[in-house]
């Protein structure tokens, strides 16, 4: 499958970090709002925060399918929302990672979320983050193994190109020097 691969002038504006968990992405995505720049949150940690609070049932441990559909329509949002405006926005992932996500699971992927990562386009470069075991840990909200993390790269690695989007690397250096090269790569 190929996807659209005209870049505008918005989709340019909409830059997406991906890789597996663990591997910085949040922590880059922190550092550059603190040097102005505008941010969309990651959908699975909000999902799973308010699924948690509610008891709910769309958890990645409970219902891979209901959890994917959640972070579908979160991921959906936040791209009308920063299509509206006028300044770059880094995401936290992007519609593209709810499919190397289901494949990661190995759950089908949805038509419709095929038709969704063709129509909410980013940048056409996307910054990925390597594994990073020296940097990965679990928390409340992070549960999979460094394994799994592997697992999660190698999963945006085949998904993204599939979707026309060509896949920069984000080097294993601090935090300043990782935001450094994104930013020169984004020129």
């Amino acid at each position: 499958m190929t996807g659209q691969t005209e870049q505008t002038e918005q989709t340019g504006r909409l830059i997406v970090l991906t890789g597996g968990p663990g591997s910085g992405k949040s922590t880059l995505i922190d550092h550059l709002r603190e040097q102005g720049y505008a941010s969309s949150p990651e959908a699975g940690r909000g999902i799973i925060r308010e699924q948690v609070a509610i008891d709910g049932p769309a958890l990645p441990w409970k219902d891979p399918a209901l959890f994917a559909e959640l972070m579908l329509g979160w991921e959906m949002r936040s791209h009308r929302i920063a299509s509206a405006g006028a300044a770059p926005v880094l995401f936290d992932r992007g519609v593209p990672d709810v499919v190397g996500y289901l494949r990661t699971q190995q759950l089908p992927v949805p038509g419709h979320l095929h038709t969704a990562a063709q129509r909410f386009r980013y940048h056409r470069r996307v910054f990925i983050a390597p594994p990073w075991p020296e940097i990965y840990g679990r928390d409340a909200e992070r549960k999979q193994s460094y394994d799994e993390a592997v697992r999660t790269y190698e999963s945006m690695v085949e998904t993204y190109p599939t979707y026309g989007y060509e896949l920069v690397r984000l080097p294993l250096a601090p935090v300043a020097e990782r935001a450094r090269f994104l930013v020169d790569a984004l020129r």
